[in-house]
């Protein structure tokens, strides 16, 4: 059984995960941690990492932005998978593949393995009263369906920002966990250009992005995510919301609004996707 997420992992994904590795985890304890790629391990030290999580319970994973957030009895580990990061459920009996990074041993003879093909991943194991102090969660933005995103809280963030609308809204110190497929989702349904700039929109258009952001994430999560290219989840069911999609990998198709041909652009070094006759 593996859990795994696309390459360029979103809230939703990251969801996912996170409720497939609970149906498993929850209660077991780590028994030993095997760590092959040192660079994965961004804190504390190696020899510290393998001391401090032995014999440490996994109380509860939740989510932060994109980061995996493990509760453990005395410390979080935390985990973000980047672009190409898995997590197996192996036995010691299975051969460790090349890309298997970090294997944790837990109680019931099971080993949760961290497999990453492009060494992108991180983890940290944060003592508990750190969480919030340093990074990586400190400069985080509010959560999409935090009840503080308000069009003031917008407002704030954007007012000082000339860079286009797109880029704005992939920084994580604004809004944490919407990444590329989602942002470009999400300004379709608003009718705001991709490379609008930020300090230059409506209230109402911070209002339709605020809306469309619940609405599309809301809408992804309850599909499982989006598999574009290898995003997979629990019991090897995959994400359905690319069957959803608007506008997102369209390029040349016809505008589900005014059946004009969709654009791609590039904004911020990151592939874009938009309407240029509905998204003035």
């Amino acid at each position: 059984m593996k859990y795994e997420v696309n390459d360029m992992p979103e809230m939703p994904e990251v969801e996912t995960v996170k409720e497939a590795l609970k149906k498993k985890l929850i209660n077991k304890k780590i028994t030993k941690v095997d760590i092959f790629y040192n660079n994965i391990i961004e804190y504390p030290n190696i020899d510290l990492f393998k001391k401090k999580i032995k014999k440490e319970t996994i109380i509860d994973i939740t989510r932060r932005g994109k980061w995996l957030i493990f509760h453990l009895n005395d410390f979080y580990l935390l985990s973000h998978l980047r672009m190409e990061g898995k997590y197996f459920f192996k036995t010691k009996e299975d051969l460790i593949s090349s890309h298997e990074h970090i294997i944790f041993t837990l109680d019931n003879k099971e080993e949760l393995r961290y497999h990453d093909t492009r060494k992108f991943g991180r983890m940290y194991l944060l003592e508990k009263e750190k969480l919030l102090t340093q990074k990586p969660l400190i400069n985080l933005g509010l959560e999409p369906f935090d009840i503080n995103l308000t069009k003031s809280y917008l407002k704030n963030k954007l007012n000082n920002k000339t860079k286009p609308i797109k880029t704005s809204l992939l920084d994580q110190t604004i809004i944490a966990g919407i990444g590329n497929i989602y942002v470009d989702e999400i300004l379709f349904l608003s009718k705001i250009s991709p490379i609008r700039k930020s300090n230059n929109l409506s209230d109402k258009e911070l209002d339709n992005i605020i809306k469309n952001t619940k609405k599309i994430l809301s809408n992804a999560i309850k599909a499982g995510g989006t598999t574009i290219r290898s995003y997979m989840s629990s019991d090897k069911l995959t994400g359905n919301y690319q069957y959803q999609l608007l506008i997102h990998t369209k390029e040349h198709q016809p505008c589900p609004y005014c059946k004009k041909p969709i654009t791609k652009i590039q904004v911020g070094g990151r592939g874009t996707y938009y309407c240029n006759n509905c998204q003035k």
